[in-house]
């Protein structure tokens, strides 16, 4: 993940939020979604090594019940945003220096990763972590740890798991190893699930997969969502596919919050066409045209 370096069109973008709108400025702080909130990260600053500054006072919060989208580039800070809610920056020698994590309430910056399992937020990582020598199912088995409301319970999740996931079904007898990406990727998910979550942080699930397959997990995480009303914060680079299924999104830039709304705003409004779908003035540019993008960018300037 990238440092925030002291670059002047950087320093610009350290203003508070801003709100979509159509016209060449922004203006006025981002409201929060709408609806009870179950996730709320608060003004967090994240450092590497005691040095590398990654996030500078990223907020953002997540509805109950629906899917808000972390956007932006690679190196943006969105896979960190996501480590530092499930606390799993430890593990990278990382820490939020300042800022607070709520969840349902509670906060839980301070938590360790099993304890914030325990509570319903569960995040799946970026590249479809499996245990390549246990088989599909042992893999789901394994996402049921923190549990202890017994093997019947958990059986009939497994169940659930493989009615949302048929084509891991099909192979649960499977090594994960041998899986295809596509198939890997369910797994992950599945296996967040066996946890029995309120929440789940879901990085890059298209990351290296074909179009087909994502638009089908995409599918999936919607059906998840809606039937069983698990609140998702999805991290994702591919823009137009993510704000075809959240509610409402977030972009990040340099580790900072630079624009957010609707997820219908979003879509429309000029920037984020220009800047992340490649389309202006309603057509698709080239990467000749749109590769020195941030000196142009209206929320910089």
């Amino acid at each position: 993940m990238s440092a925030v370096s002291p670059d002047p069109e950087q320093e610009a973008a350290a203003s508070p939020p801003v709100a979509v709108a159509a016209g060449p400025t922004h203006v006025g702080p981002v409201a929060a979604p709408v609806g009870e909130k179950i996730l709320s990260v608060n003004n967090i600053e994240v450092v590497y090594d005691h040095v590398i500054l990654v996030l500078k006072g990223v907020s953002l919060a997540v509805p109950k019940g629906r899917i808000v989208a972390l956007l932006g580039a690679n190196g943006a800070g969105k896979s960190t945003t996501l480590k530092a809610i499930s606390n799993l920056l430890h593990a990278e020698r990382g820490e939020v220096t300042k800022g607070s994590i709520v969840f349902e309430g509670a906060e839980v910056h301070r938590l360790t990763p099993n304890e914030l399992v325990r509570r319903g937020c569960i995040q799946v990582m970026e590249g479809r972590h499996c245990f390549g020598h246990l088989t599909i199912d042992e893999n789901l088995l394994t996402g049921a740890y923190t549990r202890r409301d017994g093997r019947a319970a958990i059986r009939r999740d497994l169940d659930l798991v493989y009615s949302y996931f048929p084509r891991i079904a099909e192979r649960r007898t499977a090594m994960a190893g041998y899986a295809s990406g596509g198939e890997q990727q369910m797994c992950a998910i599945g296996r967040a699930l066996m946890s029995r979550p309120k929440m789940i942080l879901l990085d890059e699930p298209s990351m290296g997969l074909a179009p087909q397959i994502v638009e089908e997990i995409f599918d999936i995480v919607k059906n998840l969502n809606e039937k069983e009303g698990v609140s998702i914060l999805l991290a994702e680079q591919n823009t137009n596919m993510a704000l075809k299924y959240a509610s409402s999104g977030y972009i990040l830039e340099n580790g900072r919050v630079v624009l957010a709304g609707e997820a219908h705003a979003l879509r429309e409004n000029e920037d984020v066409k220009e800047f992340y779908l490649g389309i202006a003035e309603g057509k698709r540019k080239s990467f000749r045209e749109g590769k020195h993008y941030k000196r142009r960018k209206r929320w910089l300037a």
